[in-house]
């Protein structure tokens, strides 16, 4: 790649647009090759385990190149798209198209010594996260000794008798092994030991590919191509019915992320789901009139909001219920705040946003927040922020008509409360059967946090409110 005249070619890399993310998925470019971008332009949309962020572009200038076509995921650090803006020290660039072989490389003195990189005047700054000024620069690959280079020879050899292709060289013996965090990750979970790993990444770095492949069940061996067309029988008709019959979805993203906090939580936390069947009848009609309220003109108002309210109210009264475990201090923490959680399915997958200080709203205030976290979702703009510091969680299965359920707690947080369909139901009202309003309430709590009396407590609290609202007044 050449450098336009009086101008250098800036690469702008992946942040971390969350809190800890290893990768991100690139959803849409906003610009191409060519065209000209402003400092804070949007540039591009990507995927995070936790949302979909846009990212604006820290310099003026021209697009150069796009490394990477929509649908890549790419690892924090990585360059994404070169720039080439007007005077300044061009920053290294990446080849045009990857070189077919590695040329030799020299002995560690013989290296030219690497350009210090200079500080960019400015770093883009995403909503709710600051500048991080960590350094990704990699260190030196060390050349093998010249006994584990004879052992690598040997094996090479050996291969070849074999009828093989010789693989590339391991790791040498003791030397830790070059790979990225999520590749570490990776291998860390599928019990894959590095050390054994072939790289085939530049500069003896592995792969994802590589970890995969250590894991795949060995190739059949091939013969030679004329046996293999003599002993063939004739070609029978394609079948197309087993890829009709099944479809694969990539896991990645936010559902990649759920599918991992689903499973760390069922497997750390202990635990146990209560239930309550229990008479609305009298906070439906409260809905009803609080829709006629001039103070909630223009609000949303329905039974989440009023269900909400309730569990906050039963909190207050148990408040030992709104804490989280530190399994490194081995201790308790009880939270003086509600970060209120609520599940949203959208098109990415169910994300759970939380409104921040729900304790402390009054009734409007947390119709209007409830009201701004379901429309934000919808609309896929639920920022990472939004997401983190949950303390309890209110999912709402009655929406699909499903009476109740056993909810998996949500991530570090001490309980879950599952509401079910609103159904006119026979029930027995001042000492007849009568057709009231009529939902089933489960909670589901860490045992390690909430016992069985203080769960029990919570969940006949929030029963109490619903069967009679005007204890929203009296308890609170």
């Amino acid at each position: 790649m050449t450098t336009m005249t009086n101008a250098s070619v800036r690469e702008f890399k992946m942040p971390d647009v969350g809190e800890g993310l290893t990768e991100a998925e690139i959803l849409k470019w906003y610009v191409q090759p060519g065209d000209t971008v402003t400092d804070g332009q949007v540039v591009c949309e990507v995927e995070t385990a936790k949302a979909a962020v846009e990212l604006p572009i820290p310099y003026d200038g021209v697009v150069r190149e796009l490394h990477f076509p929509e649908g890549t995921t790419v690892d924090v650090g990585t360059s994404i798209i070169a720039v080439a803006v007007a005077g300044g020290a061009a920053e290294e660039e990446a080849p045009a198209a990857p070189e077919p072989a590695r040329a030799e490389q020299p002995a560690p003195a013989e290296r030219p010594a690497e350009p210090e990189e200079k500080p960019a005047a400015r770093q883009p700054v995403l909503v709710g996260y600051g500048v991080s000024t960590s350094s990704t620069r990699r260190r030196p690959r060390r050349t093998p000794a010249p006994d584990a280079a004879a052992e690598q020879a040997a094996v090479a050899v050996q291969a070849e008798l074999n009828g093989h292709d010789a693989p590339a060289a391991p790791a040498v013996p003791g030397e830790r092994p070059l790979a990225k965090p999520p590749v570490r990750k990776l291998a860390k979970d599928l019990g894959v030991d590095l050390a054994t790993v072939t790289p085939t990444g530049p500069d003896g770095i592995i792969t994802r590919e590589d970890v995969h492949a250590a894991v795949a069940p060995p190739a059949p061996r091939e013969t030679a191509p004329a046996a293999v067309a003599a002993a063939a029988p004739a070609p029978a008709a394609p079948v197309s019915y087993d890829t009709a019959r099944e479809t694969r979805i990539p896991v990645k993203g936010v559902r990649k992320a759920t599918a991992a906090a689903m499973v760390g939580s069922a497997f750390t936390a202990p635990h146990v789901t209560e239930f309550v069947t229990v008479d609305v009848t009298r906070t439906m009609k409260l809905v009803e009139e609080l829709k006629q309220d001039k103070e909630f003109a223009g609000l949303r108002v329905n039974p989440l909001l009023l269900i909400a309210k309730a569990l906050l109210v039963a909190i207050r009264r148990n408040p030992d219920v709104n804490a989280s475990w530190d399994e490194a201090a081995q201790e308790i923490v009880v939270k003086h705040y509600v970060n209120l959680g609520i599940a949203a399915a959208t098109p990415r997958g169910l994300i759970v946003p939380n409104i921040k200080d729900a304790h402390a709203k009054t009734l409007p205030q947390l119709a209007g927040s409830l009201g701004e976290l379901v429309s934000t979702a919808r609309e896929g703009k639920t920022s990472p922020a939004a997401m983190q510091a949950g303390t309890v969680t209110i999912t709402n299965v009655g929406v699909f008509g499903v009476d109740t359920g056993t909810p998996i707690l949500n991530q570090g947080e001490s309980a879950i409360l599952a509401v079910g369909a609103i159904k006119l139901q026979p029930w027995v009202h001042k000492g007849k059967v009568k057709p009231r309003q009529v939902t089933t309430l489960a909670l589901s709590f860490d045992h390690r946090l909430v016992d069985g009396e203080l769960g029990s407590k919570v969940l006949a609290d929030v029963a109490a409110v619903l069967e009679q609202p005007k204890r929203l007044i009296s308890w609170a």
